[in-house]
């Protein structure tokens, strides 16, 4: 076969064209493979596989009943706790002063921090000295092996040089002695002792001890034990203890242990809780017995601190004379303001005393004589000098009194003069009480610019006492604050522990399991089924996905273009190496009425009124090419006309080995005009039919039949005969067949069930595009009955043809009761 059909066919093309013309390009066909999915093929190909289906589904559940059988049950034991605190400190009437300290506690009692607790090693120490961990009793059965727990007819104790997670194999031999084997070095030890008496093994002594389950059935068992080791039995622990927070509102915890032994599963369970509730009494009296020596500890440091910083604030304020610095300040500040006000008043007198001043010696002190000279000028009240306001009384008087006079007198007259002298005298001693009055503000001014000097030097120097008053008085509010806090938790904490029960509830305690937890039965027998059906589906479409040859005739209608005639059974009557004649013997068998129905569509395509020539190719060798070539010319001849069987394929001629003749003049010797037709025409046992073998392998087929001469012999033939039926060499391999095609009136392109590839197919569309063979026809070969379309002869007729042996060898098996029942589903 060739390795890549279509490059072949091309070539195929090009040679029989002569070179001359180029192949045309083809579009691709819609009938063309590939197009979608193939129901009818997915359809048989599911048949085919009903039986592995089946047999992949027995398998898949004997699969989950071996599972089942040989795999050891695992049970959960679960208990459901509640864990909570009970405060009573609101008894005491300090319930709201509790609240920080309630919350505190409640913090460190988290869930989360529960379950750490019980997964600990504290509570795995607790569990292995309080039940019997450290050894495992098991009792051997045909595949299994059962731990006896608790039910053991014998117990085991030991000392020294302990010899771990070693399996010790007993077996009793009579109620008083017992036979000890175990691995020791890589090495079997044996030894037989007797019950209640100690033997060494290595530095361990070892006793057996008869318990009160022992009985005449222990002598027919066997057992073996199992030292474990603190690691083993934590690991054992670790792998199936599961502890999981049910509900956090409710400070609910579940307790789970997986084990093949059920009551051993809720013997720990309920250990575990018995166990949890004492440590975590222990526990919570160590917390608090810890928490109070660190307050205590604390109270202590801090109490001498607060001595210290107390006693440096005590030498400051002997040494500073004041007890609040910053108060100080501002008491300075308020007298050097008044002081400031002091001398502004002071400021004030003194600018009013010029102004006095002055207006003496102008004589303008009040405008009118009905105004006191207080009104006149306002801030002589704020003076206080009665005196010289008596004296500016006096003056002003005097002086409205001289105005008077010097306007009835003249200036020189004795009453003018005399005021005037009267009035020089009193402004004499005005002046004199001015100056008086002046120099003692002065003196004033002075005492209180040094005073307010004084309260200034002072006050830059507060800032540095402050400072050092703040330094010395932060630790010692830091050292009062955390003794007052320490003092006032310390007594938080012994009311609370005084208030605080814990209240620790079993809500559902641990119940013997009734139903192990794995494996499922039902869920196993599920699965096994569901892999037998997952495997079968794979395989069907795996085969689906594999299947690339032609089964039925709708893949070969759905994939080419060119007419179906017909479709021939399988044939297996009897053992044929070669092709034969078979309709003349078997005139109403599924073969004979196939082929005759393709005669009757030959008909429709050509009148059998005229002469006709007919090829018959296929794509490879061994499609059954040669078969279909002589039983349909039988057929045809048996219809009275008179057909000739050329044998064409000239490098394995195949016709004459039909008929049982021989080949050594034929088609070739024609060609190269060493024979006459008339001389290589043979005769078969059907009175019009004859055949011409291919004669000797010439070197150069193609050349002989493109020859002139080739025309010329079926032009004689076609004088003699009414139908010349070609059996031409497969167009697959050689150019021959191609070139007689175009010569034939109707080409014949044998496809074989079963084993032509779907491939080939392509070649066929292409072979009508490319030589326009409208004519061409198909006819499915070798088809079983679900593959005939429409034609249903039922089983056991046909012909079988090798694969790889030659042309048509049939090396079909002697079929047993499997392949029977695989080809009743098929």
């Amino acid at each position: 076969m060739a390795v890549n059909e279509n490059a072949e066919l091309e070539e195929l093309i090009r040679n029989a064209t002569g070179g001359s013309v180029s192949t045309p390009v083809i579009e691709p066909d819609s009938t063309d493979e590939g197009g979608g999915l193939d129901f009818d093929t997915l359809l048989l190909v599911a048949r085919r596989s009903l039986l592995w289906l089946l047999l992949l589904i027995g398998l898949g559940l004997t699969g989950s009943w071996l599972f089942l059988r040989y795999t050891k049950p695992v049970y959960r034991s679960s208990s459901i706790l509640k864990i909570d605190e009970k405060t009573e400190a609101g008894a005491l009437g300090l319930g709201g002063s509790l609240g920080t300290s309630v919350e505190n506690q409640q913090s460190i009692n988290k869930l989360s921090g529960e379950v750490e607790i019980i997964k600990s090693n504290i509570i795995y120490r607790r569990l292995r000295d309080s039940l019997d961990l450290n050894v495992n009793y098991y009792e051997e059965g045909t595949v299994l092996e059962s731990e006896l727990y608790g039910i053991s007819p014998f117990r085991v104790e030991y000392q020294g040089d302990i010899i771990y997670n070693t399996k010790f194999n007993i077996r009793f031999l009579d109620s008083q002695q017992f036979q000890l084997s175990y691995l020791l070095g890589g090495q079997e030890q044996s030894v037989k002792q007797g019950l209640n008496q100690p033997f060494q093994i290595g530095g361990m002594t070892l006793f057996i001890r008869p318990s009160a389950l022992f009985n005449k059935e222990t002598l027919d068992r066997r057992y073996h034990f199992i030292i474990n080791d603190e690691g083993s039995i934590n690991g054992y622990l670790d792998r199936n203890l599961l502890v999981e927070i049910v509900n956090p509102n409710a400070n609910t915890i579940q307790i789970s242990f997986q084990e093949f032994n059920p009551a051993k599963a809720r013997a720990i369970v309920n250990k575990i809780d018995t166990v949890y509730l004492q440590e975590k009494l222990v526990q919570k009296q160590a917390g608090y017995a810890k928490t109070l020596r660190f307050l205590d500890q604390q109270l202590g440091e801090n109490g001498q601190n607060l001595q210290g910083a107390a006693k440096e604030l005590q030498n400051f304020v002997k040494r500073t004379k004041t007890y609040d610095v910053r108060s100080n300040v501002a008491e300075l500040k308020g007298r050097v303001e008044k002081l400031e006000e002091e001398e502004q008043a002071l400021t004030d007198k003194q600018q009013l005393l010029g102004d006095l001043a002055t207006m003496v010696e102008r004589g303008n002190l009040a405008s009118r004589e009905d105004i006191t000279i207080e009104e006149s000028i306002p801030g002589l009240a704020n003076l206080a000098d009665a005196q010289l306001s008596q004296q500016l009384g006096e003056l002003n008087t005097m002086l409205f009194d001289l105005r008077r006079v010097e306007r009835s007198n003249r200036e020189t007259t004795e009453a003018v003069q005399s005021r005037k002298d009267r009035i020089d005298y009193l402004k004499s001693n005005i002046r004199r009480t001015l100056i008086q009055s002046q120099l003692q503000l002065r003196k004033q001014a002075v005492k209180l610019q040094n005073l307010r000097e004084r309260y200034n030097a002072e006050l830059q120097r507060l800032p540095e006492k402050a400072t050092e008053e703040d330094q010395l008085k932060r630790p010692l509010a830091l050292y009062e604050n955390t003794y007052t806090m320490l003092m006032g938790k310390k007594a938080d904490f012994n009311i609370a522990i005084a208030g605080t029960t814990p209240d620790f509830q079993i809500l559902s305690p641990a119940s013997m399991p009734g139903a192990p937890i794995s494996p499922v039965r039902l869920m196993v027998y599920a699965i096994g089924l569901a892999s037998g059906i997952v495997l079968g589906l794979g395989l069907i479409a795996v085969r689906y996905l594999m299947h690339n040859t032609v089964t039925n005739v709708r893949e070969l209608e759905r994939a080419t273009t060119a007419s179906v005639l017909g479709v021939i059974p399988t044939y297996d009557k009897e053992k044929m190496a070669v092709s034969k004649l078979v309709v003349d013997k078997n005139p109403k068998s599924a073969i004979s009425e196939s082929i005759r129905s393709i005669r009757t569509n030959l008909d429709f395509i050509s009148s059998s009124k005229k002469k006709r020539m007919i090829s018959v190719t296929s794509t490879v060798s061994g499609e059954g090419k040669t078969f279909v070539s002589v039983n349909l010319g039988g057929i045809i001849a048996l219809s009275e006309q008179r057909v000739v069987i050329l044998d064409l394929d000239m490098r394995k001629p195949k016709v004459n080995l039909a008929f049982g003749a021989e080949n050594i003049k034929g088609v070739s010797t024609i060609l190269i005009d060493k024979h006459t037709v008339l001389e290589c025409v043979q005769h078969t046992s059907i009175p019009t039919l004859d055949f011409i073998s291919a004669g000797p392998t010439p070197p150069n087929p193609s050349e002989l039949i493109i020859s002139p001469r080739f025309d010329e012999m079926l032009a004689e033939l076609h004088q003699v005969y009414d139908v010349i039926l070609i059996d031409t060499p497969p167009v697959g391999l050689v150019t021959d067949g191609i070139l007689i095609m175009r010569k034939a009136d109707i080409p014949i392109y044998i496809v074989r069930a079963n084993y032509s590839k779907k491939a080939f197919l392509k070649n066929i569309n292409k072979l009508i595009r490319a030589n326009n063979f409208t004519r061409l026809c198909t006819i499915l070969n070798d088809a079983r009955a679900n593959g005939l379309y429409g034609y249903g002869y039922g089983y056991g007729y046909g012909y079988g043809y090798g694969y790889g042996q030659g042309y048509y060898e049939d090396t079909k098996p002697v079929e047993g009761t499997l392949a029977r029942l695989r080809k009743r589903f098929s």
